[in-house]
């Protein structure tokens, strides 16, 4: 069947209606300024805004970059503050009259990857890393997604992970492309001790550039680039939209 997936970022709050038996986006994506500021009321006008402009009417999923409970933010390392304990999915689901589900943005990613990309057919532990402005991360098991995983923020050398080794950090810190390898490995080697996975899928807009350093990491884990690119966020978002969700998988 057929759900708009919808992917809200710092920068930007694109969608698109998503084929989920495929993968497949249906149209062009509609992407609009993420608001300045960025608070829920404002995410949500405009997140609305995206739908319209697609003349979309059905059901809906959306990707949001905190930890998200029965549709209420938990979070907001990168988001503003007021967005904790704001009911994200209630909003939505007023403002669209639809059904709406909005799940972790990592999560959506790491959903589309494990059903259309880089993780499909794979069993066993997966982690799909998003680089960006932070780290975000997915964990599969069998399968099956564990909600809300909040890696990026394991301490290293004194700092959350994602203030060394994101891609923000990289250009921050002007890192070569050996340099900032270096950084991703000392996480990877962290992340290795404590949840042994069998593969890493590694997304964000970095993913397109994963041959500049994927062959300086020395991490034990095979690691991949990622293969779905910009369209995971929204395609995993749609795919959490389902109404039935007898496509994803989770371990709640």
């Amino acid at each position: 069947m057929n759900v708009f997936g919808i992917d809200i970022g710092g920068s930007g709050i694109k969608g698109a209606p998503v084929d989920t038996t495929s993968g497949e986006l249906l149209t062009e994506r509609v992407r609009i300024k993420t608001p300045q500021p960025a608070t829920p009321e404002a995410i949500v006008a405009t997140a609305v805004e995206v739908v319209g402009q697609a003349g979309w009417h059905g059901p809906v999923g959306c990707g949001f970059p905190a930890v998200v409970k029965d549709g209420v933010v938990q979070t907001a390392a990168n988001i503003d503050k007021a967005a904790i304990g704001f009911d994200l999915r209630g909003a939505l689901q007023r403002e669209l009259e639809a059904s709406v589900s909005v799940v972790n943005d990592a999560d959506a990613a790491g959903l589309a990857e494990m059903r259309w990309g880089a993780g499909r057919d794979h069993d066993g532990v997966v982690l799909m890393l998003t680089l960006g402005t932070g780290i975000g991360t997915s964990l599969f098991v069998g399968g099956r997604l564990v909600p809300n995983t909040e890696l990026g923020h394991i301490e290293i050398r004194g700092e959350d992970a994602e203030h060394r080794a994101s891609d923000t950090a990289r250009k921050r810190d002007d890192l070569g492309w050996k340099e900032y390898a270096k950084r991703l490995d000392e996480y990877l080697n962290r992340i290795e001790d404590l949840l042994w996975p069998d593969l890493i899928v590694i997304g964000g807009g970095i993913s397109k550039k994963s041959e500049k350093f994927l062959p300086h990491l020395t991490a034990r884990t095979k690691a991949v680039p990622a293969e779905m690119h910009n369209d995971a966020g929204i395609a995993g978002a749609a795919l959490a939209g389902t109404p039935e969700r007898e496509a994803v998988k989770t371990a709640e």
